[in-house]
């Protein structure tokens, strides 16, 4: 029998995991607003916003990569914290056991996956105490394609596109706008900063990841750090990064700045990226009972996004207005992929295959368990639950595909893969396979992981269930999968175009702002 505590931090992940909050939904509208609803972009938000409606509806995960939980849990004096922090471990691996949460917790030396998302180190959870009667826990879930995308700069330093950033507010304001900039459509964008001013090298990061359970519309109390931010979310959208990195008007939807004091030796400005699914929230407890009294953050339900999806992506732009739409049945051709150029928007239909690091380093000196020429290789890790009928699959947006790039070139070549699905592009070694061999690439929508669970239709099998349900070979049959073509046989790559574009963009801001 689960504690009032342990059920309140249970009910406090689940929201957290599947529904964002109003602060976040507002400013992902106001974010589509801004862009020709016929763009690349523009199609990219709408998913978007029908894939926030689709999670909260079904109750199940925004973006199938739940990240590290990370806890911030203010107690009364005398709380025994021993026992609170063995209660949210159990709300842990209950919330992970019903499908809320991936099981994202393996052991760095093994790969081994815990499977219940315990384990040394996870979940994070910071302690502390104040002289009020109640408890504030607060919950963030930050995946990991974003957290790849986090950056610390020691100054002085030099900052690629800008020149020499000092000790001064001048060189934090180029730090901030690279860090936007490296990050491209890898971390999920539009998506949100916190930064950390000052600390040693890990209360920095501490720092700027606290900036996150700021709300996105609050103020800050100091004057020069609400100019900074406020520059900063400004000039970040002229770097024409956009949705996903596919080019567009938003590229940054929040930033928020700290500072803590430092060693006269170090100066430290440290950067946590946040994707899209800005998955935070908090409960405040009843200092007896635990039963919750209140939420932080604004309910989502305050904000529908049923208005700003639309039906469906058809209803949402002029049909004459749209990319081009190819449908494909898998497995493919090298005469079909040859056909596809970058803009395209494919609708696949079939078998594809998941695959993740563990399968690209074990297929380079393996063979595959199942026949992949012609095959897709998709760049995901899913949230799976199994009952008497089999596995169901609960959430499968893609992963950072960048990753596999010391393999992916070499795989498809071996197999003879005709199409690899992703999000954030890949680099010039799977560029002149793509070229040479006969194959795409195709970005889907970072964390829309209820929008394409709802193309899978079955689950075929499963292989390599040894690494792990996220890294293992899941074989999915689909209708209707809906991927654009950002990276063609022709040598076309529209990572590397928009990151050109933006990298000229970055060096406008080179000159002094703050003097």
């Amino acid at each position: 029998m689960s504690s009032t505590f342990e059920q309140s931090v249970y009910q406090l992940i689940v929201e957290t995991s599947t529904n964002l909050p109003a602060d976040v939904r507002r400013a992902i509208t106001a974010a589509r607003e801004q862009e020709d609803h016929a763009t690349r972009a523009g199609l990219s938000l709408t998913t978007i916003a029908q894939n926030i409606e689709m999670a909260e509806c079904n109750v199940s995960p925004i973006c199938q990569d739940t990240g590290m939980p990370t806890f911030v849990v203010h107690t009364p004096v005398g709380a025994n914290q021993i026992i609170m922090k063995k209660e949210i471990k159990n709300a842990i691996a209950r919330a992970t056991k019903d499908g809320k949460l991936r099981t994202n917790s393996v052991d760095s030396l093994t790969g081994a996956n815990t499977g219940d998302n315990l384990g040394p180190g996870t979940p994070v959870i910071h302690f502390e105490q104040w002289e009020r009667d109640e408890v504030d826990v607060r919950l963030i879930l930050k995946g990991g394609g974003c957290e790849n995308k986090n950056i610390q700069y020691s100054l002085p330093c030099e900052v690629e596109g800008l020149g020499k950033a000092g000790r001064d507010l001048d060189g934090i304001r180029k730090c901030v706008l690279h860090a936007v900039y490296q990050a491209q459509g890898q971390g999920c964008s539009a998506g949100f900063i916190g930064v950390g001013i000052g600390g040693d090298r890990t209360t920095g990061y501490e720092l700027a990841k606290q900036q996150l359970f700021r709300t996105v519309d609050d103020v800050n109390p100091i004057p020069e750090l609400q100019q900074l931010e406020e520059y900063i979310l400004d000039k970040a959208n002229q770097l024409g990064i956009g949705t996903m990195g596919f080019g567009g008007n938003v590229t940054l939807l929040g930033c928020k700045v700290g500072v803590n004091n430092r060693l006269p030796a170090s100066f430290f400005v440290s950067v946590a990226y946040n994707c899209w699914a800005y998955r935070r929230q908090g409960v405040v407890l009843d200092g007896s009972t635990h039963e919750i009294k209140s939420w932080v953050y604004e309910g989502g339900s305050a904000v529908s996004m049923a208005d700003a999806a639309g039906d469906t992506v058809d209803e949402a732009v002029d049909v004459a207005s749209k990319p081009k739409e190819i449908v494909l049945q898998m497995p493919l051709t090298e005469e079909d992929v040859r056909g596809l150029k970058v803009g395209d928007v494919v609708i696949l239909n079939g078998e594809m295959h998941t695959g993740r690091d563990a399968l690209h380093k074990h297929l380079m000196d393996h063979d595959a368990p199942i026949d992949l020429n012609g095959g897709v290789i998709y760049h995901c890790g899913p949230v799976m639950l199994k009952d008497d009928s089999g596995w169901h699959v609960k959430a499968a947006g893609p992963t950072t595909s960048i990753r596999e790039e010391p393999y992916q070139g070499d795989i498809m070549k071996k197999f003879g893969l005709r199409a690899v699905i992703g999000k954030g592009g890949m680099g010039p070694k799977t560029l002149a396979a793509l070229q040479e061999h006969g194959g795409v690439y195709l970005n889907a929508v970072g964390g829309a992981a209820q929008y394409y669970a709802e193309c899978i239709k079955n689950v075929n099998g499963v292989d390599f269930m040894e690494f792990g349900i996220p890294e293992a070979m899941w074989h999915l049959q689909v209708e209707g999968f809906a991927a654009i073509v950002t990276m063609d046989s022709h040598g076309n790559s529209l990572h590397a175009d928009v990151d050109k574009d933006s990298k000229a963009k970055l060096a406008q801001f080179k000159d002094p702002v703050f003097v």
